[in-house]
């Protein structure tokens, strides 16, 4: 297959969508040929059967620049793709098409997330198959639609451990700064917790991306800095994904409070890692239904988030390494990128 992939960035550094550089790697594993179109290009490290162009976004070209670079892309490379695969941004679906169309190319689009808006509707019309994480990650009834996990990089997120045993609980989060996410929940269950301050270390890993994320973000330091174990909790920041793996691999739990609804993918990398998890997400009920009662809790009840974090403190070091086991196992079985790459292809092949 010679595939053509449009994506909003490819950038291996980048700390929401750097695991995109993986799913490219392996699809390169699996195609004659592989050519990204990407808004923005920052760095990246492809075998030879990968071409990469970019709309120019890191360049700060106007959008008129991207719309005449885009249509150049696809029109002049249309003998080295046979197959389109978007990556979430249904706009590249309502653009190329009509094109795509009149070529008689083949249009696959990945999309994970609970909005279901004009464009979702339109895109949907136009692609021949629609590939997204869990029945939640998509809300709009088509038939289209293949429920596939998530692809996470198992070999990178893999079972290891850099706790350093000084008697502390350090909890992680990792997830763009955003309301969204409703870290306030988490700082507020830790302030339930009857222990010595210096005991407890709340690590929230990750960074704004829009001015009025960056905004929430100072509110939430302030927040912070208020409640009952203020100074032990600190903001990282913004980390590449595969750094990450450090902060996931020091940490007795991670924990989620997110209210995208849909299947996060922070959360199955963490199981990867072989952590416990909590989370109130509702993405991940199917995923976590036998550890419902250790690992999921209602959305904003910090009393249950607060006894489930008491539990995971009390539970002896094996019980606990058991269970994260237990945990990755998962991932292995239903979230595997090295799985969801091939399966993903394997649709795309075949007639629509």
């Amino acid at each position: 297959m010679k595939l053509l992939i449009c994506t909003q960035k490819l950038d291996k550094n980048d700390d929401n969508l750097g695991f995109f550089h993986g799913w490219v790697l392996e699809f390169a594993k699996h195609c004659e040929r592989v050519t990204v179109v990407a808004l923005f290009v920052g760095a990246h490290d492809l075998p030879p059967n990968v071409r990469v162009f970019s709309l120019g976004k890191e360049h700060g070209h106007s959008r008129v620049k991207y719309l005449f670079n885009f249509y150049r892309f696809i029109i002049r490379e249309r003998d080295n793709y046979d197959t389109v695969f978007v990556h979430m941004n249904t706009e590249y679906v309502l653009l190329g098409a009509p094109v795509w169309k009149l070529m008689k190319k083949q249009i696959g689009l990945w999309y994970t997330h609970k909005m279901v808006n004009m464009f979702l509707r339109v895109a949907e019309r136009w692609v021949d198959v629609i590939f997204t994480a869990s029945a939640e990650s998509f809300r709009l009834a088509s038939k289209k639609v293949h429920v596939m996990g998530h692809g996470i990089d198992t070999t990178l997120f893999s079972l290891g451990s850099e706790k350093v045993d000084d008697g502390v609980f350090r909890i992680v989060s990792v997830g763009r700064i955003s309301p969204v996410k409703n870290y306030e929940t988490l700082i507020d269950a830790v302030a339930l917790l009857d222990v010595p301050p210096q005991l407890i270390e709340v690590l929230i890993v990750g960074g704004p991306g829009t001015p009025e994320q960056e905004e929430y973000l100072h509110k939430l330091e302030a927040y912070a800095r208020h409640s009952k174990f203020g100074d032990r909790i600190y903001f990282v920041g913004a980390v590449p994904s595969r750094g990450t793996l450090p902060y996931l691999r020091g940490a007795y739990i991670f924990v989620n409070t997110s209210k995208t609804g849909s299947l996060d993918k922070a959360v199955l990398e963490a199981m990867a890692t072989g952590i416990p998890v909590i989370t109130s997400n509702e993405g991940l009920g199917a995923v976590l239904e036998r550890f419902r009662g250790q690992c999921m809790f209602a959305d904003g009840d910090t009393k249950a988030f607060a006894d489930r974090l008491r539990v995971f403190m009390a539970m002896p070091k094996i019980e606990r390494e058991q269970l994260g086991i237990e945990l990755r196992a998962i991932v292995e079985k239903s979230h595997n990128l090295g799985l969801l790459i091939p399966r993903i292809l394997g649709h795309l092949a075949a007639p629509s």
